[in-house]
């Protein structure tokens, strides 16, 4: 049996083994899905829907393209989308947390239950495949590849972000401090539910353990995409680019 290639290395302070770190991230992710845009606004001084949409046009999302966003969440990332692609585009949401399906409010928007490593969608399905934030989560980063490169067509695009550690040490110490200590408290003081703020410290120490670009550009040219590339804002926000051959 193939060993999983994990995104980051294990963290016991939140699971115990792989099995129990897939039921923690749903776990965690059901349980504070209502208070997850509240603290994105906030931690992101409202700058996010704009960050988002001129990173997927940077990725060649088009009017009319058919969209499949993996780990929908609460859609943040397809509300830009759906503005893109227009009336004439379709966009297909997939999360394995029930939870933040919930809290999921776009009209047209085609939500299914699923997870990156088994994506519910047919081969070829997608002109363009976007996974925003959840690089992180996934159980097998070559399975969630590979799933993506099947579910885009000949030519699809795809498009992964993700927040990296930054290359000088002080300010991979001032972000840290801002992840682990500022949203926290933040959490704390805008959410309803008492785990956001736990959710908030597990999300930077995956991005701290976290693959390095370079190996997560090596597993997308090991899938088998081409053209691959990554583009970096302030240097933190990675956006992640290929192309199905």
């Amino acid at each position: 049996m193939k060993t999983p290639h994990l995104p980051h290395a294990p963290l016991p302070d939140y699971y115990r083994d792989e099995a129990d770190h897939a039921r923690y991230v749903r776990r965690i992710f059901d349980e504070t899905a209502v208070d997850y845009d509240r603290i994105e606004r906030a931690m992101a001084f409202g700058s996010g829907g704009w960050y988002r949409r001129e990173a997927l046009k940077r990725a060649g999302l088009a009017s009319g393209d058919k969209v499949v966003d993996v780990g929908i969440g609460t859609g943040l990332l397809a509300r830009e989308a759906c503005a893109l692609i227009g009336a004439q585009g379709r966009l297909i949401g997939v999360d394995p947390s029930p939870g933040m399906l919930a809290q999921v409010d776009l009209p047209g928007v085609e939500l299914r239950a699923g997870r990156a490593e088994e994506v519910p969608c047919a081969t070829g399905e997608a002109d363009f495949l976007s996974f925003g934030y959840a690089f992180r989560h996934v159980s097998d980063v070559d399975a969630a590849l590979q799933e993506f490169l099947r579910v885009l067509r000949p030519g699809g695009r795809l498009l992964i972000l993700e927040i990296s550690q930054p290359e000088r040490r002080l300010s991979r110490m001032l972000l840290k401090f801002y992840m682990r200590r500022i949203v926290p408290t933040l959490a704390r003081v805008v959410s309803r539910e008492r785990n956001s703020a736990e959710l908030w410290r597990y999300y930077w120490d995956t991005i701290e353990t976290c693959i390095p670009p370079a190996q997560i550009l090596q597993a997308m040219e090991r899938a088998g995409f081409l053209m691959v590339k990554r583009h970096t804002e302030l240097g933190v926000f990675s956006e992640y680019t290929a192309v199905r051959p």
